[in-house]
């Protein structure tokens, strides 16, 4: 098993990728701890694991706010005495270019998205720290790399996702402790599904969709699930500050056309 001992938090794992992870990790011997916002989620991902042979912890929690965050860690660490992989998986998305942003809108994107990362990886070094080293996964987007007009928080806070992995993936070396982030592009989770449905053609936005990536598809949360149990895993011992594409090719392919 890739995580046999291991210990892992993974955000926003009541659904789509978070959930796809969990089970897979537990699958791959890892103790998973199951923080989502809805409870109801996060509890089905757990019996999921349990019921699988697994050993899953369900917590709801605001991981935009840092006392729910330094709870989430000391729950870890009171249930399985260390926590090894932190998946800051949990997001939201934005649909309004930057002249119709709130700033409430701004503050509820920026604070789910980045200041989760923050606040978790806060909680969670010290005692990475005090093991001799983790792996930490930032879940991003290409249009952290690119933007992505109409999506002017969202890509801002995926942006911001990106810097943050490489700062942390260099102050935290000499501690053992690897850094990076994956850039998904379009992946089929209820997210997606959501965003889909406010369109006034949903079947025509995702047929539309699809064809940005070269390989003919969207991806799965699946497809994200096993390149972050790379990261997670020592077989990447020697990754680290790393923006890692897992798009089917949309990024290039979006580069040829313009």
């Amino acid at each position: 098993m890739r995580l046999a001992s291991k210990v892992a938090i993974i955000t926003g794992s009541g659904s789509g990728i978070g959930r796809a992870s969990a089970l897979l990790f537990a699958r791959e011997g890892a103790q998973v701890v199951v923080v989502d916002i809805h409870k109801k989620d996060a509890a089905q991902t757990a019996e999921d694991v349990n019921q699988s042979g697994g050993s899953a912890l369900a917590l709801q929690a605001d991981v935009s706010n840092q006392s729910g965050c330094v709870s989430i860690v000391a729950k870890t660490i009171e249930a399985y005495r260390r926590v090894d992989i932190l998946f800051n998986n949990a997001g939201v998305s934005s649909f309004k270019p930057v002249v119709e942003t709130d700033e409430a809108e701004i503050d509820h994107v920026l604070g789910t998205n980045v200041k989760s990362v923050f606040f978790l990886s806060q909680a969670t070094i010290p005692y990475m720290k005090r093991q001799g080293g983790g792996s930490i996964i930032n879940n991003s987007s290409i249009t952290g790399i690119v933007g992505a007009p109409g999506m002017a928080a969202y890509a801002t806070s995926k942006g911001a996702i990106i810097t943050l992995t490489r700062t942390m993936a260099l102050e935290h070396a000499e501690d053992g402790i690897r850094v990076n982030c994956i850039c998904p592009a379009s992946i089929d989770t209820p997210m997606l599904r959501r965003a889909l449905g406010r369109m006034e053609d949903p079947d025509y936005a995702r047929s539309q969709n699809i064809k940005r990536h070269p390989l003919g598809r969207l991806g799965t949360p699946e497809d994200i699930a096993y390149f972050a149990l790379f990261l997670a895993s020592d077989e990447s011992s020697f990754v680290t500050g790393g923006t890692h594409v897992v798009d089917g090719g949309a990024l290039i392919a979006r580069g040829w056309r313009e």
